[in-house]
């Protein structure tokens, strides 16, 4: 596993052993971030569950200002901050050692983030709270993207009343990648 492209292109990154997270190959990584590359260049960044680090990490090396990294397993948290190190982006870099949902609360009211990426652990429905509780926060904007990566039964048929619109899926063996777009209520 390594950084694809941007400023700390080809360095390797660490992952915990074992099963408790799913690093995203270099060849799904390189897709997602084809997709996301037109929205990188100096956004706020959110990597929700973010295992290794490696997503949000590839986002500041591509340009991304800042990224704020959410872990609730002690290992694989100790091990983003190890890969956050060894790339030298400590200065724009935040990791949150906490319950997802807890985080999304406690930085209600802080600068919105112009990407999120959620990847979950499957069949828990982690996403749902995650979603539910990014639409109230306060941190999306109207232009913000949010990409959920999730198994391919996941059913988000629930996301449009929380005022989530499915923008576009892209399908891999596996698993998929569902873009989202977020309209505040009104009235």
């Amino acid at each position: 596993m390594r950084i694809i492209a941007g400023t700390a292109r080809s360095l390797p990154l660490k992952t915990i052993s074992g099963t408790d997270t799913r690093p995203t190959t270099d060849r799904i990584k390189e897709t997602l971030f084809n997709m996301l590359n037109p929205y990188l260049s100096d956004c706020r960044f959110l990597d929700l569950f973010a295992g290794s680090g490696q997503i949000g990490l590839e986002a500041v090396s591509r340009g991304a200002r800042n990224a704020v990294f959410v872990e609730n397993n002690k290992k694989a948290a100790l091990c983003i901050e190890e890969n956050i190190r060894f790339t030298k982006f400590s200065e724009k870099c935040t990791l949150l050692t906490r319950d997802a949902v807890m985080s999304i609360h406690q930085m209600e009211g802080e600068e919105p983030f112009d990407v999120v990426f959620l990847d979950p652990p499957y069949g828990k429905d982690l996403e749902a709270e995650a979603l539910c509780a990014l639409a109230v926060s306060g941190l999306l904007l109207e232009s913000s993207i949010i990409v959920l990566e999730t198994s391919l039964d996941t059913d988000l048929s629930y996301a449009a009343r929380w005022g989530y619109q499915i923008t576009k899926e892209k399908t891999y063996k596996n698993n998929r990648h569902i873009f989202m777009k977020f309209a505040r209520e009104t009235g």
